[in-house]
């Protein structure tokens, strides 16, 4: 069995799946769901229908889009690449607001299945395709609508927690999503499959500008503009390296998430329900996705009447949310370690 899978490329493991598989579904989410949303707000600020057009086309494709893109980071053959796209579009239409999750774990499975059958008979070119696509849309059927549902009640909770404790959950919410930006997984694919949208989303952002902009700030001595812009419109993730040797210098950046998280939901009551369903949460300032994605929440929230207007209060949160508070308060913590000798020159030099 092992010289089997090794001979499929079949390797079962927490990276392949939980590292690999994960971020590349976040790849595949932002380059059709979360796109689309950014090109049809801006067709519908501009008064462009055929951007908010292309927009839906974009929008539409994110099960195919998350299915490849997971079938890409599994290293899977063209047959079974191809497939997916439908195993994609079933897993993520019956797994309705936990699509994202449903897609994940049954791309996987109908992935590895197509793999294993792949190049094994003559008629390979049906073989593959009918053993990923049958498996994957049954699968979909069988297992989406429960995963869906598992995901969305998670997402619930959280939301409904927050709401009912603002202080304590941004906190909570705010460091959690903070440290999954800045470990090699993806918060954005994980604020996705849990739809953290509201107060909660809120939070999430918070704490992921805290790390990505406390991170470009706090190390702007080491790596001047290239690491500010790298870091601080790229991602925190390049910092991991010289966190693996002095974790201390991650203090200032958690610590700065666990005060701006509260702010973000009890001061200045930031949500982000921007159509992506969650994924601009876990996103912070790459790209400035964040940031447009609480801009596209309020502006579908005024179009249904939930929200009044978008007042000068709400720019004034998220410019300090998102920049001026993660800049000040992580370079005075970062200040504060560096004198105790926590943080010494150098520890924050990216390679």
């Amino acid at each position: 069995m092992k010289e089997f899978l090794a001979r499929k490329n079949i390797v079962i493991s927490a990276k392949r799946y939980g590292i690999d598989a994960l971020g590349a579904m976040a790849q595949g989410l932002f380059c059709s769901l979360l796109v689309g949303t950014i090109i049809k707000t801006l067709g519908q600020q501009l008064g462009i229908p055929f951007l908010v057009e292309i927009g839906g086309y974009a929008s539409a494709m994110s099960g195919p889009a998350m299915a490849a893109a997971i079938g890409y980071a599994l290293q899977a053959p063209p047959l079974v690449l191809f497939s997916l796209v439908a195993v994609g579009s079933a897993a993520n239409g019956l797994g309705g607001a936990g699509g994202p999750l449903a897609v994940l774990v049954i791309a996987i499975v109908a992935a590895e299945l197509g793999k294993a059958v792949s190049k094994e008979t003559k008629v390979d070119i049906l073989v593959t395709p009918l053993v990923t696509i049958c498996a994957g849309v049954a699968l979909s059927a069988w297992w989406a609508p429960a995963i869906g549902a598992a995901a969305s009640a998670v997402g619930k909770v959280i939301q409904w927690a927050t709401v009912l404790q603002p202080f304590w959950m941004g906190i909570l919410v705010s460091v959690v999503v903070g440290i999954a930006l800045t470990l090699p997984i993806s918060s954005a694919a994980i604020c996705s499959a849990l739809t953290l949208t509201g107060l909660a989303g809120g939070a999430a952002v918070a704490g992921c500008c805290a790390n990505m902009v406390g991170f470009a700030v706090l190390s702007f001595r080491e790596n001047g503009w290239g690491g500010l812009v790298s870091q601080g419109l790229g991602t925190s993730m390049l910092q991991m390296p010289n966190i693996v040797r002095n974790p201390r210098i991650w203090l200032p950046a958690i610590l700065t998430s666990a005060v701006t998280g509260p702010l973000a939901t009890c001061v200045f009551q930031m949500e982000m329900n921007d159509p992506s369903g969650g994924l601009a949460s876990g996103m912070g300032t790459c790209g400035l996705v964040g940031q447009i994605g609480v801009y596209a929440g309020w502006v579908s929230d005024v179009a249904a009447g939930t929200k009044a207007a978008i007042t000068s209060f709400d720019w004034l949160g998220l410019v300090l949310i998102s920049f001026v508070l993660p800049a000040l308060l992580c370079w005075a913590f970062g200040l504060f370690f560096r004198r105790i000798g926590w943080i010494k020159e150098g520890d924050l030099k990216l390679d």
